[in-house]
This record gives structure tokens, C-alpha cells and sequence, in this order.
């Protein structure tokens, strides 16, 4: 693990009416580190995720990628800094195909008339999207050119996973990636993320499951109503202490 700071929160806050849902939170993600993300229902995880991935602007703190400070503006200025997201909700076009999805907003083109942008290379994207998949050891898609909705929900999570790996150059920020999975793409996707920190780059892990979580995670911090409460590395991570932070109980 390097102790370059890829990303970092730094006092962020985050309101939504009469709901601080981020209370001054700081968090970091160096190169080569596993951070798991946990908290209870409503403890702010998504929505500081959603504030480092450029969804969300915060009312007060600030954003640094790779040491400089980012005002990020949106989800796709978050991607042109190195920062890839799955959210939740897998931001997948539903009436698009598995090929168009892996390359939305970076879409392939001939070369037209006179040097212009010409058409989108359908064929290369097709190729290209292919190997992303066979890459990252999907094996629960059968065809890029099968519609987003056509697909199966642990086949739609896939695609999203295949896709943030694809192109993340510094950090992956993974909200709840195993949800819809089954146990073998969940390893899959565990040794995905070990794959992404071999490379150098740094992953920020929310996740439910707190025995795949705390098998990849070299630190785990613990939100509790918007604050970071705990803050463990792996040596020193159980279970029982991440839920007793979780609760706000003694331990």
C-alpha cells in the first residue's frame, strides 16, 4: 500500500432540508488501499459517495483528487479525473446494449469527412466492451448486444462493475456492488477489487455484507448519523466492533 492520497473528503457537509445528512465527515483513500464503507440505514454512506463521484455538491468542506483540490461538477468531471462510480441505482441505460453502456459517454468514432468525428464504430465498441468482460471474469453475460432491461438484476450489477473497472484510472467507488449478485459473481467481484488495488488504485467499498467486506478491506470507517464514529485496519476489524460502532454501543 502506498501512502499517495488519491482521494480525500476533507469536513464535508451535506443537507438536504431540514436533514444534515453529512456532518463534517473526513475520509481518505490512499493507492493501493481497500477502505470498506459501513454505517446503518440512513448513516449518510450514499450520499457522501454521491458527493466524491460529482453527483453532489457539498454545503461546506472540500474535495482533493491526487493532492489537488477538485470542485467536481458532475459524475462524468469526477470520471475525467480518474474516479469511477457504481451507484446503487447502476446508472445504466436501460433501452441501450451492454456495448453502448460500458462506452456511454465515451463512445467510439470513424474518422469523416475531412478528419471530422464521424460515425459512432459500432464494431469496435462491440470488440472493445467484449474484452472488458472476459477481462474482469463476468461470465453472466452472454452477449454485448443484449438491451441493459433485457438483462437479469445480478447481470445489470455485472455490466455496472465491468464498466467502472474498465475505466478507472485512480479510485473505484463501489456502492453496494454485491447486492444483486449470487456467491460466485460476488467472489468475483471481491477479487475484482483485489485486482483494482494490486494495480495501485485506491476503492472505496460500501457494502451490507460484512464478512465479504471486511475480507477485502484493508481499513474499515464506520459512519453513525453523518459522522465518522470509528475507523479500523484490518488486524483490528471484527464484526462485533464494526456493529457496536455501528450502534453507537460501548466497545
Amino acid at each position: 500500500m502506498s501512502s499517495e492520497v488519491l482521494l480525500s473528503a476533507n469536513g464535508i457537509r451535506k443537507r438536504f432540508g431540514a436533514v444534515e445528512a453529512l456532518r463534517g465527515v473526513s475520509i481518505t483513500i490512499t493507492a493501493g488501499e481497500v477502505v470498506g464503507l459501513v454505517g446503518d440505514n440512513g448513516a449518510g454512506k450514499s450520499t457522501l459517495v454521491k458527493c466524491l463521484a460529482g453527483v453532489y455538491t457539498p454545503e461546506d468542506g472540500h474535495i482533493e483528487v491526487a493532492g489537488a483540490r477538485a470542485v467536481l461538477r458532475s459524475p462524468m468531471h469526477a470520471r475525467s479525473l480518474g474516479v469511477e462510480t457504481v451507484f446503487q441505482d447502476l446508472a445504466l441505460a436501460p433501452d441501450l446494449d451492454v456495448a453502448a453502456n460500458v462506452f456511454l459517454g465515451r463512445e467510439i468514432r470513424r474518422s469523416g469527412f475531412l478528419g471530422r468525428l464521424g460515425f459512432v464504430n459500432r464494431p469496435k465498441m462491440r470488440e472493445m466492451a467484449w474484452t472488458f468482460i472476459n477481462e474482469v471474469g463476468i461470465t453472466t453475460l452472454d452477449s454485448v448486444d443484449a438491451l441493459a432491461e433485457q438483462l437479469s438484476g445480478g447481470q445489470q450489477q455485472a455490466l455496472a462493475v465491468a464498466r467502472a473497472r474498465a475505466w478507472a484510472s485512480k479510485v473505484l467507488l463501489l456502492d453496494e456492488p454485491t447486492a444483486a449478485l449470487g456467491v460466485r459473481q460476488r467472489g468475483i467481484v471481491l477479487d475484482l477489487i483485489r485486482a483494482s488495488r494490486d494495480r495501485g488504485e485506491g476503492v472505496l467499498l460500501v457494502a451490507h455484507d460484512l464478512p465479504s467486506l471486511i475480507s477485502v478491506a484493508d481499513r474499515v470507517v464506520v459512519l453513525r448519523h453523518g459522522l465518522v464514529v470509528a475507523s479500523m485496519r484490518a488486524g483490528e476489524v471484527t464484526a462485533e466492533r464494526v456493529v457496536a460502532a455501528m450502534l453507537g454501543a460501548a466497545q
